[in-house]
């Protein structure tokens, strides 16, 4: 059997960060994993630059209830379910994904969750598991499972690389200059394809 394991933000949605970057003019919180790869330095970064501002939790909840999906992701991931199984292995928090779910359909996320005081502030961050996405994939080919793998950042290559087929999506010159042996696509048809394609091996 094969599940596809897909990226959220950059993939399906809009970087919620740089959406909040914009909205609060704060242009350091555009910083994401296309930029830094430690993801533990990231989120400390980002919540010092919060408390600095005195911004929090519900902030951010405002600016993603306005956020949409990518132009065309609904229905690439709607095509995509009719084929086979999907999960979307995300950074990303509980406390940040549900509005963005009902828009796409509800579909299967496994993400992490914040650690936040009555008044809103964040306080940390608290990852599902090491490594989550890599861990997730091992795990799903523990049971059986051959997965194959879609990602635009640098915390996404472990997981493709793991896959049986993996894929760069909207990804970066530097990302995609540093992995020239795996295909990158700008297309949602595109990416469809080359997952069919993946699936018929």
């Amino acid at each position: 059997m094969n599940i596809v394991c897909l990226d959220l933000e950059g993939v399906l949605v809009p970087e919620i960060w740089i959406a909040f970057a914009e909205e609060s003019g704060i242009p350091e919180l555009r910083r994401t994993t296309r930029d830094e790869p430690d993801y533990d330095r990231l989120m400390a970064f980002r919540i010092k630059t919060l408390h600095e501002h005195g911004l929090g939790l519900p902030q951010i909840q405002d600016v993603i209830s306005r956020i949409d999906p990518l132009p065309g992701a609904r229905d690439f991931l709607d095509a995509l379910r009719e084929r086979t199984q999907a999960v979307i292995l995300s950074d990303t928090f509980e406390e940040f994904a549900r509005p963005l779910m009902a828009k796409l359909g509800w579909p299967t996320l496994l993400c992490n969750s914040l650690e936040v005081s009555p008044e809103g502030e964040i306080l940390r961050h608290r990852m599902r598991c090491e490594n989550s996405k890599l861990t997730t994939v091992r795990a799903l080919q523990s049971c059986g499972y051959e997965t194959i793998a879609a990602g635009d950042s640098f915390n996404d290559l472990a997981m493709i690389r793991a896959s049986k087929a993996g894929f760069l999506f909207r990804s970066t010159p530097a990302i995609q200059e540093a992995n020239p042996d795996l295909p990158a696509y700008e297309t949602y048809d595109e990416l469809l394809a080359g997952i069919a394609a993946a699936l018929e091996r």
